[in-house]
């Protein structure tokens, strides 16, 4: 009976084996991951020897980057869909960024001009919240619904970060969409120790694709952010007499309208407004709080960006004007104009020669004093050949030759300071590497490029 009952409980216990074997199998066989991302790379010098300049106007958040980039970037990103039943999805992103200073064949990491970052992690569920079909609920670290433009790399409403949200609801005319975005910063100036940072809480709310006329669609959005102290650092704050009542909280709207077949192509056009600690404290107001307790002052900005068919199949061309006002109370801020236009010429499906002709004026309010101090701006001309996977001013990948010439009012830099680093001036010294003289007015590169993106 024992041997009959063992017998019986063999052919059982193996297919129960089986089964719990074949469960991860099968699991992992449904998964097929995602590869995608972002890489630049390649080589450049300044006329009059040394490795390529690349030319930004002092105080300007932004530079015209065709023939102009002087390091090796890369964002590598992996994600998979891991879950799907009907309509109900989950996917995961994950995202690592690296730039380097372009310099050899092994960079180490651990010097200054490179570096390593986690730029996403998130997991996010679509169709998963009752009641709401075809909206996206997501936690995690990503990349937020950024706006930007390609030509000078201008990310103008930007809340990447730690957060959370569910978007794309459908509200019957457009999508409403909400999210809470975390980061911080250390306030040097008064905090004895740099890791206890300062947290800055922002709440995000978009409603989009809004149809306001053919082809033309609104999107509205406000951005709110307050600085969220603990007790010791109120308490630490009071006792220094740092007034941190207004700046440590400010909001930001933006109205954003697009028109689809503009010209075989797309136009954008923006205007945002700004308060006190949510405009950031590079000079740009993106939408997240900035880290800053005393930051009072307002923002305005107005912008129109493109992409167009000239001729059809042949010529197109990127296009921006950029118009900002930024009114800080301790006199810090400035007035900021760019323009700039890209036309490409198409030979054959793979080579193009395409121009950028780039402009930025800066006017400083009074109390800036890390470079000049009267109004300047910078002029920059690249010109290209280029071989691409086909046609189209966002066709990637491509391999390029460029030449550019920037000019600019009043020397490039000031003296030395006390570290022995050249100052700002006309030029902005973060940009690259500085290889043209202290009071050179003007500049010539050369070099070639390869640009890359691919996947999500």
């Amino acid at each position: 009976m024992i041997a009959s009952h063992s017998v019986l409980r063999r052919p059982l216990l193996a297919a129960v084996i089986g089964a719990s074997c074949a469960v991860p199998v099968l699991a992992h066989a449904d998964i097929n991951p995602e590869f995608f991302g972002y890489a630049r790379s390649g080589i450049g010098s300044t006329s009059g020897g040394g490795s390529q300049t690349c030319f930004k106007a002092a105080g300007a958040p932004a530079k015209y980057r065709l023939g102009n980039e002087c390091e090796t970037y890369a964002e590598i990103g992996l994600g998979a869909q891991l879950y799907q039943q009907q309509d109900a999805t989950f996917d995961f992103a994950s995202r690592v960024a690296y730039v380097t200073a372009q310099d050899n064949d092994d960079e180490s990491l651990k010097d200054d001009d490179n570096n390593v970052a986690l730029r996403e992690m998130y997991v996010s569920g679509n169709n998963v919240v009752g009641g709401l079909p075809g909206a996206t609920l997501w936690a995690g670290k990503r990349f937020y619904k950024r706006h930007d433009i390609h030509m000078n790399d201008y990310y103008y409403w930007d809340l990447s970060g730690p957060g959370v949200g569910i978007s794309d609801i459908d509200v019957g005319t457009g999508k409403l969409s909400f999210a809470w975005v975390r980061s911080s910063g250390s306030d040097v100036d008064y905090l004895p120790d740099e890791d206890q940072r300062l947290s800055d809480d922002t709440i995000d709310v978009r409603w989009t694709d809004i149809p306001v006329n053919p082809g033309g669609s609104l999107q509205l959005g406000v951005d709110y952010g307050r600085a969220s102290l603990p007790d010791w650092q109120k308490d630490y704050y009071d006792d220094r007499g740092v007034d941190y009542d207004e700046g440590d909280k400010g909001w930001m709207g933006t109205i954003e309208h697009t028109q689809s077949g503009w010209f075989g192509g797309t136009n954008t056009v923006a205007l945002q407004y700004a308060t006190d600690g949510i405009i950031t404290s590079d000079g740009n107001a993106v939408g997240r709080a900035s880290g800053s307790l005393q930051q009072e002052g307002d923002m305005w900005r107005i912008l129109d960006q493109g992409h167009v068919w000239l001729v059809q199949d042949k010529l197109d061309m990127l296009y921006t004007a950029i118009y900002e006002n930024k009114d800080m109370d301790d006199n810090t801020g400035r007035k900021w104009f760019s323009a700039g236009v890209r036309p490409v010429y198409y030979w054959n499906d793979i080579m193009s020669t395409a121009v950028e002709l780039g402009y930025d004026h800066i006017e400083p309010q009074s109390n800036v004093s890390s470079y000049n101090d009267s109004d300047h701006h910078l002029t920059k001309l690249t010109i290209a050949q280029q071989w691409s996977a086909g046609r189209g001013a966002m066709i990637r990948p491509t391999i390029r030759l460029f030449a550019t010439y920037a000019k600019w009012n009043g020397d490039a830099y000031l003296d030395r300071d006390a570290e022995g680093y050249r100052q700002a001036n006309s030029l902005d010294t973060g940009a690259g590497p500085n290889n043209v003289d202290f009071d050179d007015t003007d500049g010539l590169t050369f070099g070639a490029q390869m640009e890359v993106w691919w996947g999500s």
